[in-house]
């Protein structure tokens, strides 16, 4: 990756583009942007230690790229800098707390309710690149969002919009946690932003509320047992251990972000990419799990869930309405799918009969 050309006058001065960047990453839509080097030495260890003892469960690729995710200059060769970019995703939703309450509805992750962000972001990056390739000639760069090797939330810190929370999720003290990361690689020697102090102090609110202790220890999880996990990664049968654990979250989970007391400061989505798409905020348990697979393909189309399949969807729903009040309807539905083509789906629709007594 080699620059071509010089930086055209207007930008001699290195210290003046890097804050005109940041200047133009708000205007495209960003809520902040910095700049970090790519010294990922201190993260390093950490990473080996935890793919060491497995934590890493069915999430083949955190192994199969080896030690490009923590060296950027190896993922991409002549990288310098990374410009890492947030942006807020919460919109306007049902309350996270009442949907989980109340067994019969579904609850979604918030980042998901939307459009697929992997597609909003690289849009909006490119634009970044755009902009200052007219401004300063050709550079070289590649941009990056959760689609690559990249330890994003190291990154970040080191950019200097947020911190490594307990929950390993980046927060921030006016944005919290529900926003997205993005990244540019560039050969730019742009100066770099300083890392701001941790602001988590003695809370463990983010560990204690995890309902399947998936924090195993401040700052580590063990993805195995994460919901998000389970849920979206992984391919084959949920362990029965966590299957009335998950309870009626079927795909993701917040309660580490729903508890976190810097998310009072969370602010609302402008971007209309994110907002709620067919009531997936409020949706009945029972109404999503009759979707036929064409209703779930339509539905889903341009959706960061869609990625799962209808299998895991139905997999997922199962096992909500294991978890779900008793019921003629329930017990009904479960029984209409528990002849179907997917053993996969006829497993969990079985352990869910078996919840309700019957089979």
């Amino acid at each position: 990756m080699a620059t071509k050309g010089g930086l055209r006058r207007r930008f001699d001065d290195l210290g003046i583009l890097a804050a005109t960047i940041k200047a133009w990453a708000r205007e495209i839509g960003f809520q902040a942007a910095g700049i970090a080097d790519t010294d990922l030495t201190v993260a390093e260890p950490r990473f080996v230690e935890w793919l060491a003892r497995n934590f890493d469960g069915e999430l083949d690729y955190m192994r199969r790229h080896g030690r490009k995710r923590a060296r950027p200059e190896l993922l991409v060769p002549g990288t310098l800098r990374v410009i890492s970019v947030r942006m807020d995703y919460r919109a306007e939703a049902a309350d996270s707390m009442e949907i989980l309450a109340d067994t019969e509805k579904a609850f979604v992750a918030r980042y998901a309710l939307g459009r697929d962000y992997h597609k909003v972001l690289r849009r909006r990056l490119q634009r970044l690149a755009a902009r200052i390739e007219n401004e300063i000639g050709e550079f070289g760069y590649r941009v990056f969002t959760d689609s690559a090797p990249v330890m994003e939330v190291e990154l970040a810190r080191k950019a200097g919009t947020g911190w490594r929370g307990k929950h390993t999720l980046l927060l921030s003290r006016d944005a919290g946690s529900y926003f997205f990361l993005g990244e540019i690689f560039t050969d730019l020697p742009l100066p770099v932003d300083e890392p701001i102090k941790e602001h988590c102090g003695s809370c463990t609110k983010c560990i204690d509320i995890c309902p399947t202790r998936a924090i195993v220890a401040p700052y580590v999880v063990d993805a195995r047992r994460c919901i998000s996990y389970l849920t979206i990664e992984l391919k084959g049968s949920i362990p029965i251990e966590f299957r009335e654990l998950i309870g009626n979250r079927v795909y993701g989970c917040d309660d580490c972000q729903i508890v976190c007391p810097w998310n009072r400061y969370a602010r609302l989505t402008n971007e209309d990419d994110f907002r709620v798409r067919h009531g997936l905020d409020r949706a009945d348990l029972l109404e999503l799990f009759t979707w036929t697979e064409d209703q779930f393909q339509r539905r889903m189309a341009g959706s960061a869930m869609l990625r799962i399949g209808y299998e895991r969807w139905l997999r997922n729903l199962a096992v909500g309405l294991g978890n779900a009040p008793t019921s003629e309807r329930v017990i009904a539905a479960l029984r209409a799918r528990a002849h179907g083509p997917s053993e996969l789906v006829r497993e969990h629709v079985a352990w869910a009969l078996a919840r309700h007594g019957t089979s």
